[in-house]
């Protein structure tokens, strides 16, 4: 038998995309949901092709990030979940997740995850040093398409994307036009 025979190619991908969410330190139900492993299968994985290659990675334990309150804590952090919700909608995540993981199958709950990786991915290379780990963004994703605490925005000074928190009163301001403004306030000159 080759590995590259097609009735290998779906549990291949599993293995793999499980990988790829090990480097970026997702948890091991995370990783379980979008590939279908089992608990035990993951830790195997783990220790076989990470433990003992390479850096030190970690694997968080517990429940996975759930407080909106966390992307809006800082300008810098909201600009940078700026950026990442920009990266969802612009390459169809917010619009498509929920419908193509609830068509149904395997595959296409792989194709997805795989797309949400190359965008997180994507965030990496775009923000350095990043301020949102692989299990904040996946709670991005949800919080946005729930849309219950945190929704997309447009900025109502300068009309640039922002995430905006549906609890305030008033439409939140971008973290730039925020800058801007406590930097006039502090130098009136």
């Amino acid at each position: 038998m080759r590995i590259t025979e097609d009735r290998y190619t779906r549990d291949r991908q599993r293995f793999d995309l499980a990988l790829r969410m090990i480097h970026h330190e997702a948890r091991t139900c995370t990783i379980r949901t979008w590939t279908g492993l089992t608990d035990d299968r993951i830790r195997k994985l783990y220790r076989s092709y990470v433990a003992d290659h390479g850096p030190a990675i970690k694997r968080h334990r517990g429940k996975p990030p759930s407080h909106p309150a966390y992307f809006l804590k800082n300008l810098e952090t909201r600009r940078h979940t700026a950026a990442l919700a920009g990266l969802y909608a612009i390459l169809g995540l917010l619009q498509k997740a929920a419908a193509e993981r609830a068509a149904g199958g395997s595959q296409s709950t792989l194709r997805w995850a795989e797309k949400f990786c190359r965008t997180y991915e994507t965030y990496l290379e775009l923000n350095h040093p990043h301020r949102i780990s692989f299990e904040h963004a996946c709670y991005l994703l949800h919080a946005l398409q729930a849309r219950d605490d945190l929704r997309p925005g447009a900025c109502p000074a300068c009309g640039a994307f922002t995430v905006v928190d549906t609890l305030r009163a008033h439409g939140g301001i971008c973290a730039l036009c925020e800058r801007e403004t406590r930097e006039a306030h502090r130098d009136p000159g």
